[in-house]
């Protein structure tokens, strides 16, 4: 395979995989006004690429762009060395297209109507590699339907021109008109610039260069005196001057696989001035986007504060329940010994006391009675036990009272419609389903970190630093008890002299007395230090809640929409940075073509 080949190859796989991406790229947008544009400039763009694909093998077009009187047809007939079209040094000649081809060239293989063109065959030399096109003058004023004007003619030709010959004389260099096409068709072509009449003008090359500096690359600029190039043509004398620089870029520059990469250029102009377009409405829709993601963000936060906030009121009003969870499991972590003894004694306080009423029961009605009211106790129990989650949930909605779920979603519609996106997404009926999974999701999160926090302070509860001031402070009462006890029998009523009576139950009374009542001083301490842990610990998770990642099912559809504007913005960025990167790669430092920036 021949280096042309393998170029033309690798030029129909670069399109096709640029087209493949941004038709996907396109298939891909939201439900978004300026995503919708994007996909109906995309298929237009695709179209063009197309007729692009259809070119590739086909000779170059080189086409003529200038105002009336510029020298467009001069230029022509000086290029093909013979007046093959028609001549108007100040008035507008040029109003139906001439394409001048070789005879085995016809307009459908250039993509060209074959009835908005008159077309002229040469088998000059000149003709060997292109095709010469003289349009029609776009700054001429005309009567009649827009559709045959001369601009619409030269409307509908120039997308299928791969060069550009821009004339201009000194006095029409600055053309807005001419300034307007040029910048339009620019895009999906490479410029040559072209100073006519250079027999009765002045040098006007420096001043065009830095009129058009700002948006194009001029390349190089030539100043060429058409009517003595066509003279010396006709006379077989060869190009001289600039016109012979010209000729030889027109006739031997760009023969070869020249084509084949100005086309991809050409396509490259294209994909990026589409996809800038797409950028460019984009722009101008995406600070409401901005404005309403920020929106949910507030609204998130302030409906997952007042959450917060009714929970953790929740649980400290409730705190009883939770105190008696940690209680269990630190009794479970300790084992047997007096103190957990004690603590075992004070949570089954009720049990015990149900249980001696049960013990002292006579008749069966008496037991049966005993039975049930410890059977409603235990089912009670249970139950505060298993609806400490549930008052966490009912908790959760109480804090998004039916009002504020109202009056988030009608903020977010407002903004959904600024932005343009699906307002049925901050519909209320949505908002308040969303509330409830995100309320549900954030209820089984809390659960989760709660039984965290009670194993966290179980474990901070029952070390030996905690546990052992306690047991000593009850086993210094209980060594006092026993030790007042055991010397009044074995010493003070045996040994001593006189003897003295042993203790009555009054002694033992008062003993019991002081032994519960130094149990409930260390309980109380012990509890204190307990419920002063269980609230810091609440408060400290409570202050994360409100940035609970639960919440993202808050306003989730409405999120979701903003994500694939994102993702398609992302998307077009990724693009223009592929195509900015080839586009770099094609350009040569030494070329004589001139571009749009």
């Amino acid at each position: 395979m021949n280096p042309p080949e393998l170029a033309h190859l690798e030029t129909l796989a670069e399109i096709d995989s640029l087209a493949g991406q941004l038709r996907r790229w396109a298939d891909d947008a939201p439900d978004w006004p300026p995503a919708e544009a994007a996909g109906a400039l995309v298929a237009r763009l695709l179209e063009r690429t197309e007729t692009l694909r259809i070119r590739l093998e086909a000779p170059l077009v080189v086409a003529t762009l200038g105002g009336t009187g510029t020298g467009k047809s001069s230029l022509v007939n000086a290029l093909v060395g013979a007046e093959v079209v028609r001549v108007g040094r100040q008035r507008p000649t040029t109003n139906r297209p001439t394409l001048i081809c070789r005879p085995h060239i016809s307009p459908e293989m250039l993509g060209i109507d074959p009835a908005a063109v008159d077309v002229v065959y040469s088998d000059l030399p000149a003709m060997a590699n292109l095709v010469l096109l003289d349009c029609p003058d776009p700054d001429t004023t005309e009567e009649g339907e827009v559709a045959h004007t001369n601009l619409a003619r030269l409307r509908n030709l120039l997308p299928h021109c791969d060069v550009l010959l821009v004339t201009t004389t000194q006095q029409k260099y600055r053309s807005a008109r001419v300034a307007d096409e040029l910048s339009a068709a620019a895009h999906g072509a490479r410029l040559v610039f072209v100073q006519t009449h250079a027999d009765t003008d002045d040098d006007i090359r420096d001043d065009w260069r830095a009129v058009l500096g700002e948006q194009y690359d001029t390349g190089h600029i030539f100043l060429i005196d058409c009517p003595r190039a066509l003279a010396d043509a006709c006379a077989g004398r060869p190009p001289a001057g600039q016109f012979e620089a010209l000729v030889d870029l027109l006739s031997r520059q760009l023969a070869g696989a020249a084509p084949v990469r100005i086309r991809r250029a050409n396509f490259l102009d294209l994909f990026d001035q589409a996809l800038e377009a797409c950028r460019r409405r984009i722009d101008e829709q995406l600070p409401a986007v901005k404005q309403l993601e920020t929106a949910i963000a507030r609204q998130r936060e302030r409906l997952a504060a007042l959450s917060a906030e009714q929970i953790r009121s929740e649980l400290l009003a409730n705190r009883r329940s939770w105190e008696n969870r940690l209680l269990g499991r630190v009794i479970a972590c300790w084992g047997f010994s007096p103190w957990a003894l004690v603590l075992r004694v004070y949570q089954g306080l009720g049990g015990l006391l149900f249980g001696g009423l049960l013990m002292r029961a006579r008749t069966p009605a008496q037991m049966a009675l005993l039975g049930t009211v410890q059977g409603v106790r235990t089912w009670q129990k249970r139950r505060r036990g298993a609806s400490a989650d549930a008052r966490a949930a009912r908790a959760t909605t109480a804090g998004w009272d039916p009002s504020e779920l109202r009056s988030a979603a009608l903020v977010l519609e407002g903004h959904a419609v600024e932005a343009g996106l699906n307002r049925d997404a901050a519909r209320l009926t949505r908002v308040s389903h969303e509330a409830a999974d995100a309320g549900t999701a954030m209820v089984g999160e809390i659960g989760d970190q709660l039984e965290l926090l009670l194993g966290r302070l179980a474990r901070r509860h029952t070390g030996w630093l905690v546990r052992a001031p306690y047991e000593i402070l009850l086993c210094a009462m209980l060594v006092v008890l026993l030790y007042r006890a055991g010397r009044n029998f074995f010493y003070d009523s045996w040994l001593a002299d006189p003897p003295a009576e042993v203790f009555g139950l009054d002694f033992y009374l008062s003993a019991t007395f002081w032994l519960i009542v130094w149990c409930l001083v260390l309980l109380w301490f012990f509890t204190s230090r307990l419920r002063r842990g269980l609230r810091q610990e609440i408060d400290q998770l409570a202050s994360q809640w409100s940035a609970s990642p639960a919440m993202a099912a808050l306003f989730a559809r409405l999120d979701a929409e903003c994500n694939r504007v994102e993702k398609f913005i992302e998307g077009l960025d990724q693009l223009r940075t592929q195509v900015s990167a080839v586009r770099r790669r094609l350009i040569f430092p030494d070329d004589p073509l001139g571009r749009r920036r």
